[in-house]
């Protein structure tokens, strides 16, 4: 019965952990990198910015490394923004670039 329930919590805890955005607002996400991070982004590559997410060698390879990023640039950037907003981000570029499964 111990190790039932240890399994659950553990199912449980991955789920969780491996899409860490899986319920954030991605219309919020999306206002805050094309406030934040669109310019930025068109500098170093051109166009509207999209192609550092399309990239063939792009960094970002699991929803994890997504928000390490996403927490990177915040820090690096002095955005200020809390954990949800980090995660709203990471929700929208998700949904519209990477597609790591929900």
């Amino acid at each position: 019965m111990k190790s039932l329930f240890l399994c659950c919590l553990l199912l449980i805890a991955s789920n969780s952990y491996a899409e860490p955005f899986k319920n954030a607002d991605a219309s919020a996400g999306k206002a805050l990198v094309d406030k934040n991070c669109i310019s930025c982004h068109a500098k170093s590559f051109g166009g509207d910015g999209s192609s550092i997410y399309t990239r063939e060698y792009r960094k970002v390879k699991t929803s994890k490394g997504l928000v390490a990023q996403i927490r990177n640039c915040n820090t690096m950037l002095g955005l200020k923004w809390f954990e949800d907003e980090e995660l709203n981000v990471a929700s929208y570029l998700n949904k519209t670039y990477y597609k790591f499964s929900e």
